[in-house]
């Protein structure tokens, strides 16, 4: 089986989820090697790609993995969902010391996944997080490499929602903008 990392029950509408409540979990300060751990994080294989959006269980805002947030990431031998390094980065979210020294062993780097040793943990796996159809395993590539993707870093996501609410500074998108004088 593969480990689980922030399956919170604030992240779903059944209680119950396999890591317990975010809120056990944020921390004052994170990891020492954070910045990289957030990075391994981002760098997954996402497995299925989810069409949603949403927010910050702690805080209620966007965040930088708002669209498609609860799609499933793996590095073959962690399972985590597309937003988890969005709590792990603003709320220092605790990580298990297993895949901490796992991730410090691959020098911070994405392994490739191998289908044959991968296809057995993911069909045991998805079920539990409520992923029963998307299982057997159906991928015909017996290795898949890490494809690098953009991911927009927390400081760029943050100065864009800054500029917006300074062009709508009343917050209110539901009426046109007054024209501008020329």
């Amino acid at each position: 089986m593969l480990g689980l990392l922030g399956f919170y029950d604030e992240l779903d509408n059944r209680p119950g989820r396999p890591n317990g409540s975010i809120r056990d979990a944020v921390q004052p300060v994170g990891e020492p090697d954070e910045a990289d751990l957030v990075a391994y994080l981002d760098a997954g294989h996402v497995l299925i790609d989810v069409m949603e959006a949403g927010h910050d269980v702690v805080t209620g805002n966007a965040h930088r993995h708002s669209l498609g947030c609860s799609s499933p990431v793996t590095d073959g031998t962690w399972l985590w969902r597309l937003d988890f390094p969005h709590y792990v980065e603003t709320h220092h979210v605790l990580l298990p010391e297993e895949f901490v020294e796992h991730v410090r062993g691959l020098n911070h780097q994405m392994p490739a996944l191998i289908a044959a040793q991968f296809a057995p943990r993911y069909n045991e796996t998805m079920p539990l997080v409520g992923w029963a159809s998307a299982v057997p395993w159906r991928s015909t590539e017996a290795v898949l490499e890490p494809e690098p993707r953009a991911v927009t870093g927390k400081a760029e996501f943050d100065a864009a929602i800054l500029s917006q609410a300074r062009n709508r500074p009343q917050g209110d998108w539901s009426k046109p903008r007054k024209p501008r004088r020329v």
